[in-house]
């Protein structure tokens, strides 16, 4: 990476098209025509460059300017180029990075060509030049294959992002980041990924949880601080949305879990700084007209489109387990899916994951599609993440053996079922496997389990347009596949979820070795390689789960298939790691999954 951010001064009006060009591209960086100079202290790239957002024809390339001890408007350059040198520059302009956006400055950069990677750097007053960064438009429709990196879940002060560098080291072509980007905890020992950062050295600035404007552009700036986000920002373009920790814990359109208005303000003046501020950081091409919008489509040739949603600040209703109830919301969510006895209506059925605007865009982005494959990318989990109360009724309420005992006896029902049929159980094990005696439910409310007729409606959606359904989701911490289905069980789609960058998982509450039951893999001492994605495990539509590791996702899409390569770190609490493949996991064009 050294040809990328140790970049050569050069001289500012190489290869201008014009004079005209090259008067425009000089006057923008002298003094202010006083005879005094303007920025005694050079202007600093601190935060080094990226790119994001391309186009077939453009991309938004972004950078930080600021002098020291100045407040002043840093006039710069941009350049693209065929090649790192600049002697074939292909596309400039000029740019401020201002106090009113944070010394942030974005461009969109156009003129360019469809599938092409380029190079692009800033330049400003004194000389000065900011590192080079790489780039690349979205292809051409004839493009054969592209690979791409999956990231979510990046708490700084839980460890390095060692998920980051190990990206760099493959031939993915973009990055992909679907929320959690920052984290708002401050730096108190007992708030969430704190227990090791003094240790570590990544104690977060502030040291409060981030409310205001000031707050939370210090706290991008320490996330871009760190030299792993600097050099991936700078290798490839990112693809990016937002979910609840660039605002608060659990945000919805109206408040959040971790806002207290009696001690941190209003919640619309807090979610509107946010937003803001995640514009000024961020590679994305923002709505002026309303920040708060970022779903967006991108179409990679023929062979997907990618459809980026905001399933978090847009349309969501509250969480059920957001009111306090004693029983964490279950009581709300189980009165929401009982259809009334007059009407037959779920009282669940108008609640909202994302607003009826985003939802008739995305239909309407599906099926003006013609490429092969349609990718969501999404912040929460959308599988049917649904446990038996047999096992859950022992968790919630502290009993290890007894969960540990009704595990055992679910997976065993279930190997008995496939090994030898219906016939081979007992009456118990059939009363097991009966849902309407012995319930599946939830995990997690803040998911799509949490907004199931809304998510109904999405599946339902693609099922009319007869689309290829691949969802990429975050969120969640740990690595999941999983198999799209209605509420009736037919399949539509899979789900590939990546595991956090550095947040922790299940293994934090004492659950790391949870996967295997909850896949079923735990059944291949009795099955073989049988039980690998059968749905043999507690939860019947999830064909792999890896519950206590870190990393990200692998993508490869052609028009024949989806792979996702689950990457695991060894560790996140030392700069000095190894990575491994946990699962290969392929899906073609006639639906079939393979396991490697």
């Amino acid at each position: 990476m050294t040809d990328l951010v140790n970049a050569k001064r050069r001289e500012f009006l190489v290869n201008s098209t014009s004079a005209a060009a090259a008067l425009v591209v000089g006057s923008a960086l002298v003094g202010c025509g006083s005879g005094d100079e303007p920025f005694p202290i050079p202007p600093a790239f601190t935060y080094g460059v990226a790119s994001g957002d391309p186009l077939n024809d453009r991309v938004i390339l972004w950078t930080y300017a600021k002098a020291p001890g100045s407040v002043r408007s840093v006039p710069l350059v941009w350049q693209v180029a065929l090649d790192q040198n600049f002697t074939s520059i292909v596309s400039s302009g000029t740019v401020e990075a201002t106090e009113a956006n944070g010394f942030t400055a974005k461009v969109d950069a156009t003129g360019l060509v469809a599938g092409a990677s380029y190079f692009y750097r800033f330049q400003g007053p004194r000389d000065t030049v900011s590192p080079v960064g790489k780039t690349r438009t979205l292809p051409a429709a004839s493009v054969a294959s592209l690979k791409f990196a999956v990231f979510s879940c990046s708490l700084y002060s839980e460890g390095f992002f060692n998920a980051y560098d190990d990206a760099l080291k493959t031939d993915a072509q973009y990055a992909l980041h679907l929320g959690d980007y920052i984290y708002e905890y401050g730096a108190g020992p007992t708030q969430y990924g704190n227990t090791d950062a003094v240790s570590l050295g990544r104690v977060v600035s502030p040291a409060n949880d981030i409310v205001s404007l000031s707050d939370y552009r210090a706290r991008y700036a320490l996330y871009r601080s760190d030299a792993n986000v600097r050099a991936l920002h700078a290798a490839m373009p990112w693809i990016t949305i937002w979910d609840d920790h660039e605002f608060a814990n659990n945000a919805y359109v109206n408040g959040a879990e971790n806002h207290k208005p009696a001690t941190q303000g209003d919640w619309t003046t807090r979610k509107n700084i946010a937003a803001k501020v995640y514009h000024e950081w961020m590679p994305i091409r923002t709505d002026t007209s309303n920040p708060l919008k970022i779903y967006r489509s991108f179409d990679f040739g023929s062979l997907f489109s990618l459809h980026m949603l905001d399933t978090r600040i847009e349309g969501r209703d509250q969480q059920y387990d957001n009111f306090g109830d004693a029983d964490g919301g279950f009581g709300r969510y189980i009165a929401g899916i009982t259809p009334s006895a007059s009407s037959g209506v779920l009282p669940d059925a108008s609640r909202r994951m994302m607003s009826a605007t985003q939802q008739s865009w995305l239909a309407s982005q599906m099926s003006a599609s013609k490429a092969t494959w349609q990718v969501l990318g999404n912040q929460d989990i959308m599988g049917k993440m649904w446990i038996p109360v047999s096992v859950t009724q022992n968790f919630s309420t502290g009993n290890a053996a007894g969960f540990a005992a009704a595990t055992q006896a679910y997976l065993t029902a279930k190997a008995t079922r496939a090994a030898a049929g219906v016939a081979a159980l007992t009456p118990a094990q059939v009363a097991l496997l009966d849902a309407s005696k012995n319930p599946r439910l939830p995990y997690n409310l803040d998911s799509w389990d949490g907004y199931p007729a809304d998510r109904e409606r999405v599946l339902q959606s693609v099922k009319a347009l007869n689309k290829k359904l691949v969802v990429l989701s975050g969120d969640s911490h740990d690595g999941w596949f999983a198999n799209l289905t209605t509420l009736g069980g037919e399949k539509v789609g899979v789900e590939f979820a990546g595991t956090s960058v550095t947040s922790t998982g299940f293994e934090s509450v004492g659950l790391g070795t949870v996967g295997s039951a909850l896949d079923g893999s735990a059944l291949v001492p009795q099955l073989g390689n049988a039980a690998i994605g059968a749905g043999l495990g507690l939860i019947d539509d999830l064909a792999y789960a890896n519950s206590s590791e870190r990393g990200y996702l692998l993508m490869t899409v052609t028009a024949n298939d989806v792979k996702g390569e689950y990457v695991y770190m060894s560790t996140v609490k030392s700069t000095t790691y190894t990575r491994r493949i946990g699962r290969t996991i392929t899906v073609d064009v006639n639906g079939k999954t393979m396991f490697a």
